[in-house]
Parts: C-alpha cells; structure tokens; sequence
C-alpha cells in the first residue's frame, strides 16, 4: 500500500518502551487493526481533549 504525498506525511519518531506498551494496550483493548492508527486516535483523542479546553 503507497502512501498519498498530496494527504498523508511520513513522520518518524521514537518512543520509550514503556510508552509504546501503553500505546500496544490501547490498541489491542479497542480493537484497532495498527499501531500507526492507534497512534493517530490518541493523538486525535488529546487534540480534541485540548482543544476543548482552550475555550
């Protein structure tokens, strides 16, 4: 599967151990198919957890 250049940008980045068990447990407890989604819901979920409290 290619990635879209003109939606998508591939970023590396590296996590501590324990942080990326925490991300592996979240994505098994809901069923997220990948790690890279799983990654982008906790992202999207802090985003909007934020957003909400900048008003």
């Amino acid at each position: 599967m290619s990635i879209d250049k003109k939606k998508n940008t591939q970023v590396l980045v590296t996590f501590p151990n324990e942080l990326l068990e925490k991300v592996e447990d979240f994505q098994f407890a809901n069923r997220i198919q990948n790690r890279s989604e799983a990654i982008r819901e906790l992202i999207r979920r802090g985003l909007e957890e934020n957003k909400d409290g900048d008003e």
